[in-house]
């Protein structure tokens, strides 16, 4: 089998391909098009029909599922403790599951939280054009 264009070498115990012509360092990669898709664009993310579906608890420790968070310190995050509720709301909104969000979130803190949570641009527009109540976030 071979690779048009590729000379097959051995190199530090493995086969390589090495390019048969030169590379010429100063031709210009192609332009990029205008039809790129980048993930944060398809990314699907979950969200509640009602904010009232919202029944978390307003504080003390939750466990959220490996598939949500994963980070150092295992799966329990202390709302009441300073940045807590961030890490835990942000990573819910991000990567949970519509049980997940009704599980975790409370309506009445995510409100609060709000304008302070660090989230992914789709998120936000996402969360903000369902729910007026959400208060737009704050100048960083």
């Amino acid at each position: 089998m071979s690779c048009s264009g590729s000379v097959p070498a051995i190199y530090d115990g493995c086969l390589v391909l090495m390019a048969s012509q030169p590379i010429n360092p100063s031709s210009t990669p192609p332009a990029p098009t205008d039809e790129r898709v980048f993930f944060r664009d398809v990314k699907p993310y979950a969200i509640v029909d009602d904010l009232d579906q919202l029944r978390g608890p307003a504080g003390g420790v939750v466990e959220l599922s490996h598939s949500v968070l994963w980070a150092p310190g295992g799966p329990y995050v202390d709302l009441d403790e300073p940045g807590g509720r961030g890490l835990a709301y942000r990573a819910v909104l991000a990567e949970g599951t519509v049980e997940d969000l009704a599980q975790i979130l409370n309506r009445d803190q995510l409100i609060a939280a709000w304008p302070e949570l660090m989230l992914p641009r789709r998120v936000r527009e996402m969360w903000e054009s369902r729910f007026p109540e959400l208060p737009p976030a704050t100048a960083a």
